[in-house]
């Protein structure tokens, strides 16, 4: 397989020697050689990292993997991976490329690939998917060098990485008008800049692969399949480490390019049904340099517009999404990192209210052509959090000049210092994530059309039953149930799953179920308020008065399963189905790492109110 990377590989070019990375007398930073930038102790551990998670002797994996590895690191040279958010200091891109590298394939590891063929065609094709891992991981931001950048050379000639390594000494900024979508597009200039062609021979040989990957490096990661899960966990692990962030928590993040789906939905929201720029109260307000959205009223929303789009795993608790919001750069944090601002709206009416916000930048919404007009009125944050510099973050700032120098080499850690702090965690904690299995789900005709649940609630829709609006009901969570499940919005006997099969029926998952179906119809915390319970007690209730669940002998509502796993078992509370035909047409087979515990039931229920158990989980 691969014999055409047989021949002997041609050394990269030595460049300038690195006795000096950073001429601070002139503002100019010297290029280095690949061997020298990839000399680091902690470098050179990651790239140990990746040669072991592959199946390649030495000189294969130079060919394969370490030549590719050298160019994008004579590409990248001193370039941060980003202005201010993450590995934002000299170097920083080329350490994010080879972490996502690592963590990428370490994940590969949990996958059997391609999905559908036998297993002596996977086994066949296990290398060029491994190898396709890592170049997608590789390359999938290696446009912001082409579009966010402006890089010259100490006599004003400007740079692109299309002529090459740069091999004079250098000075770099970020564009001012840069747009920040761009870099995904930008990919395709520099393919070739980093692999050659007998490596596009090989990976073009594999359609799957060869689509997956293409898929990627164009930004579409929601065509791309696995090999696009793979990228962009592996990039929000990376980027989780840097921040200081859980990289377990980003691990765990809904796939699918998570980012990428909040931000359509805040533009669908802003477009859509948020109200902006008001005299009185509103759900925005834009300033000259930022969008201030009212915190809890967009998070709730965007919440439920992403659940009802089958967007799966999006956090239960807004103190969770201002988290995600803030770890993809989405929200840009206070001076003192958190994702909450405090500030006070005045229109120039006279109008006036303090609100809790987040704050995003305009650029990341809207074209400069369709961004809609400042507010009249002032935004003002905060003393407290203001900073030292100004106490008017929210108000339009003066013309900012921007030179085109280095960026200080102080601000970079040492590349040296802690070699297996971060590194070697994070590879280990990746040891703790069992592979991604699903049960399949046979589908099945509906013979009419099933409800759709409400996506938002404006503050003014009374909540009285009308003709063009599905009420929520118990009836209506179980449609609800069922459309999620066939259309996989709700994942079946998952790790993380709300529903499992169990006793030849159906399990539900209490409060998780309840909470999901409340999360997505807002309109039921309006009905809820008005019987002073929580939007899941009041789903709970509706469910359980249609009487399609299973009592114990003793009379109780709700069972408790064990759940053992290979390193640790946990429990689940929830419903049984009197029968699982509720949800399938086909009943799956019984999840085989759960089991009911009837007396353990019975402990915990008389525990945790007798009985009735109406509200319990």
């Amino acid at each position: 397989m691969l014999s055409l990377f047989q021949c002997k590989r041609v050394p990269p070019t030595a460049g300038t020697p690195p006795t000096s990375a950073i001429e601070a007398s002139k503002g100019l930073i010297q290029p280095e050689s690949a061997a020298s930038l990839l000399a680091t102790p902690r470098r050179q551990k990651l790239v140990e990292h990746i040669w072991q998670r592959t199946s390649l002797s030495r000189r294969q994996f130079a060919t394969l993997y370490l030549a590719p590895l050298e160019r994008y690191a004579e590409l990248v040279q001193q370039f941060p991976a980003s202005e201010n958010h993450h590995h934002a200091y000299p170097g920083g891109m080329l350490d994010h490329g080879l972490e996502i590298v690592a963590y990428a394939l370490k994940l590969r590891q949990s996958y059997l690939l391609p999905a559908g063929v036998t297993p002596e065609a996977q086994a066949a094709q296990a290398e060029a998917w491994t190898a396709g891992t890592a170049y997608a991981a590789l390359l999938h931001d290696i446009g912001k060098i082409a579009v966010d950048l402006h890089v010259e050379h100490a006599d004003g000639s400007v740079w692109h990485p299309w002529h090459g390594p740069l091999r004079k000494p250098y000075r770099f900024r970020y564009r001012k008008e840069r747009e920040y979508r761009l870099h995904s597009a930008a990919t395709g200039l520099l393919y070739a800049r980093l692999l050659d062609r007998d490596i596009f021979d090989w990976l073009s040989g594999y359609p799957d692969l060869w689509a997956a990957l293409l898929y990627v490096l164009a930004g579409q990661y929601e065509h791309a399949g696995t090999l696009g899960e793979l990228v962009v966990q592996a990039d929000q692990a990376s980027v989780a480490q840097e921040l200081g962030g859980d990289p377990s928590r980003a691990l765990a993040a809904p796939r699918h390019a998570l980012q990428r789906k909040l931000l359509e939905g805040l533009r669908y929201l802003l477009k859509e049904e948020l109200k902006l720029n008001q005299g009185g109260p509103a759900d925005g307000w834009i300033t000259e340099d930022a969008l201030w959205l009212v915190s809890k009223t967009v998070s709730d929303k965007l919440r439920a517009h992403l659940l009802s789009q089958g967007v799966d795993g999006i956090p239960a608790s807004n103190t969770a999404v201002f988290n995600v919001l803030q770890d993809h750069g989405i929200v840009q944090p206070t001076p003192d990192g958190k994702a909450i601002w405090k500030a006070t709206v005045t229109s120039d009416a006279g109008w006036s209210h303090a609100f809790t916000f987040l704050k995003v930048s305009p650029a990341m919404i809207w074209d400069a052509t369709d961004r809609p007009a400042p507010f009249a009125g002032r935004v003002l944050v905060d003393q407290e959090q203001a900073g030292p510099t100004s106490l008017a973050a929210a108000l339009p700032d003066g013309p900012r000049v921007e030179g085109i120098t280095a960026v200080p080499s102080a601000t970079a850690p040492s590349s040296s210092a802690g070699t297996d702090t971060g590194v070697a965690a994070l590879l280990d904690l990746l040891d703790d994530i069992a592979p991604h299995t699903e049960s399949v789900i046979p589908a099945c005709p509906v013979s009419e059309a099933e409800p759709t649940p409400s996506t938002g609630l404006p503050p003014q829709m009374s909540v009285a039953p009308s003709e063009d609006r599905t009420e929520p009901s118990g009836a209506h969570f179980m449609a609800w149930l069922r459309q999620s499940i066939q259309t996989r919005k709700l994942i079946i006997n998952d790790a993380k799953a709300l529903v499992h099969t169990v006793a030849g029926t159906a399990y539900l998952v209490s409060p998780g179920v309840f909470q999901r179906y409340a999360q997505e119809s807002l309109q039921v915390a309006v009905l809820a308020k008005q019987e002073k319970l929580e939007a899941w007690q009041w789903v709970q209730k509706r469910f359980e008065k249609l009487g399609q669940h299973r009592k114990q002998p003793s009379g109780l509502n709700i069972w408790t399963c064990e759940v053992t796993g290979p390193r640790k078992s946990r429990r689940l509370h929830g419903y049984l189905l009197n029968s699982a035909d509720a949800l399938f047409c086909e009943v799956p087979p019984d999840n085989p790492y759960l089991r009911l515990i009837d007396e353990a039931a019975k402990r915990d229920n008389a525990v945790l109110g007798g009985k009735g158990n109406d509200d319990q989980g």
